[in-house]
């Protein structure tokens, strides 16, 4: 009993009496039991409403969440389509490639496997160190590298450093077709040239598929459908890539004999209006872009314009035939090889006398054509030149082709309709000037051009009567011949006929000692087949008359593309008789 004293071994047991404790004799409020129970409840309400939002409510939240752990969809990369020349033969194709990656907190490697990994990525130790502080769960260390630079990383055995095929863009023909077929970046979006104008027929699309992966990023197993990639289409060109690398040889060669800045050559099929060739140095290998400056990259054909020179005296010519004014064998007094037109004296390189119109052709006379111009409504001029694309964009598949310069004829005073006539004033592309004079090589219509491959011969709108274009054909025959400008661009075994031209280059509000030379013509003469205008910037060897600069490339150009494209010789095979260079006419400029 409490309060008792239990007796042993003389000890005393102090006894408590709780009742009398002030602590437990207390009373707890009511409220405050109340509101333990309150808070318990709360508890397991807050609890459930959780278990609530978790298991029903925001389900799908926390599902995709999990998912993200572990589901992963991946992209299939589609392969980008193939550029195609017209017989088929690969320009541009996508080949597999490893890219080299790396997780730099996982990377192990001392101080001499980094310069290792550094000098086989081809980088310095001090980019390498940079790439690696970056984002410590993934870099790119090196994008669509050769097999031989992984198999040497691998070969290092580094933990952290991977690698994944992707697809790299290989250009088999290189930098003979680099302006033609362009290229593209390291995600294989297009950039220049065809890549670039076809970029969205030849991507493709990337398909899907979803995975699960472990916790090390390894695929487990496949979940869902896949998502097939859908390769991009090809695109075949006009292009024939044979023709391409001979025309690419002949100007590059010309470049350098005449210490020239840059040079170009466009091959058109008089039929159908495709290009067959369009090339231009300098150039660059598409597949290597390493320091590459603009001069490499311009493809001068479509994106450089200049005053055509005495190419457009055959349509001045073609004209006042046409209109009645004038016959081929109209006499036109050109003595004593000047003409004032309104103050401004006009010049023949030196003075010829009485000329036929096809003389005047055949000499490149500026006074005889400004005579026949001279003759003529600015609006007649003006709507020959504008009939064959001159103040316009040219309607190619091609991006960078630019208009060049055609002013209204409402605002031209005497004098510029004379200089016009034989082509200073106004300004064009070699690929305009080419596409004009399929309007000789085609009975007087004039071709639409075409970097697709066509299938046969393609309508054209009618400029001149086929008459006047036979007959300016025959006048551009002696061009070639003994007697005219460009006795060079005469080929072996066919006809050729043609204009050269000179012009001095502008600069500021004058013309400087500097010259472009070009010459084109079509072949062969007695049933045009082809096309062909050559272009030479600034010849700096003392030799810069179109004849003589752009005549020979003309010349071997037409000899080869007319033997790949079997057209037979119309006119006996002899060895070509180079002129004496003195001997022959020069043109005026």
């Amino acid at each position: 009993m409490i309060g008792r004293r239990k007796p042993g071994n003389g000890a005393s047991v102090r006894s408590v009496n709780y009742a009398t404790s002030p602590l437990l004799a207390s009373k707890t409020p009511p409220w405050r039991s109340r509101f333990v129970v309150a808070l318990v409840a709360a508890s397991f309400a807050l609890l459930l409403g959780r278990a609530l939002w978790v298991q029903v409510l925001g389900n799908d939240f926390y599902q995709k969440q999990g998912e993200k752990r572990y589901a992963h969809t991946l992209s299939l990369q589609a392969s980008r389509g193939r550029v195609l020349d017209r017989n088929g033969l690969v320009l541009a194709t996508s080949v597999p490639s490893p890219s080299i990656w790396a997780i730099p907190k996982d990377l192990q490697a001392d101080a001499t496997q980094r310069r290792t990994l550094a000098r086989t990525l081809g980088m310095t130790t001090a980019e390498l160190d940079t790439r690696l502080a970056g984002n410590p769960n993934f870099v790119w260390l090196r994008r669509q590298a050769d097999d031989a630079v992984w198999d040497s990383v691998k070969a290092l055995g580094l933990k952290g450093v991977y690698q994944v095929r992707e697809y790299k863009r290989s250009y088999p023909e290189g930098e003979s077709a680099a302006h033609v077929v362009g290229f593209t970046n390291v995600e294989e979006h297009g950039q220049e040239g065809i890549e670039l104008r076809f970029d969205k027929e030849l991507q493709g699309r990337d398909g899907l598929r979803a995975v699960v992966r472990d916790r090390l990023g390894r695929v487990v197993e496949d979940i869902g459908d896949q998502t097939a990639a859908l390769d991009g289409r090809d695109v075949t060109l006009a292009v024939d890539s044979k023709i391409q690398f001979f025309a690419y040889q002949r100007v590059r060669d010309a470049v350098a004999q005449h210490g020239a800045k840059a040079g170009s050559v466009v091959v058109l099929d008089a039929l159908t209006g495709e290009v067959l060739a369009l090339a231009n140095y300098p150039s660059y290998d598409p597949g290597q872009r390493r320091n590459l400056s603009g001069a490499q990259l311009r493809n001068r054909a479509l994106t450089d314009t200049f005053e055509p020179g005495s190419t457009m005296k055959p349509f001045v010519a073609s004209l006042a035939m046409e209109t009645g004014r004038v016959t081929a064998s109209t006499v036109i007094d050109t003595a004593p090889g000047t003409i004032t037109i309104t103050g401004s004296t006009i010049r023949d390189s030196h003075p010829h006398g009485p000329l036929t119109v096809a003389q005047v052709i055949q000499k490149s006379s500026n006074v005889g054509t400004v005579k026949m111009a001279m003759q003529m409504q600015p609006r007649e001029m003006w709507e020959v030149f504008s009939a064959i694309g001159l103040g316009q964009k040219p309607q190619i598949d091609f991006p960078g082709a630019v208009t060049g310069r055609l002013r209204p004829y409402k605002t031209w005073r005497p004098i510029e309709q004379a200089t016009m006539s034989y082509g200073y004033g106004l300004s064009a592309s070699l690929l305009q000037i080419a596409r004009g004079y399929t309007v000789f090589a085609r009975d007087g219509d004039i071709a639409p051009v075409s970097i697709l491959r066509q299938e046969g011969p393609t309508a054209g709108v009618q400029v001149f009567k086929p008459e006047t274009a036979h007959t300016m054909r025959a006048m551009l025959g002696l061009v070639t011949q003994r007697g005219g400008t460009a006795p060079k661009a005469a080929a072996i075994g066919y006809s050729t006929g043609g204009k050269s031209g000179t012009a001095r280059k502008q600069e500021g509000k004058g013309y400087s000692n500097k010259y472009r030379a070009w010459f084109v013509g079509i072949a062969p003469i007695s049933a045009p087949r082809i096309v062909v205008a050559v272009m030479v910037d600034e010849p700096s060897k003392g030799v810069f008359f179109g004849g003589d600069v752009a005549g020979p490339v003309f010349s071997q150009v037409v000899q080869n593309t007319l033997r790949m494209m079997g057209v037979p010789p119309d006119i006996p095979v002899q060895a070509q008789i180079v002129a004496d260079p003195a001997a022959a006419e020069q043109e005026s400029f």
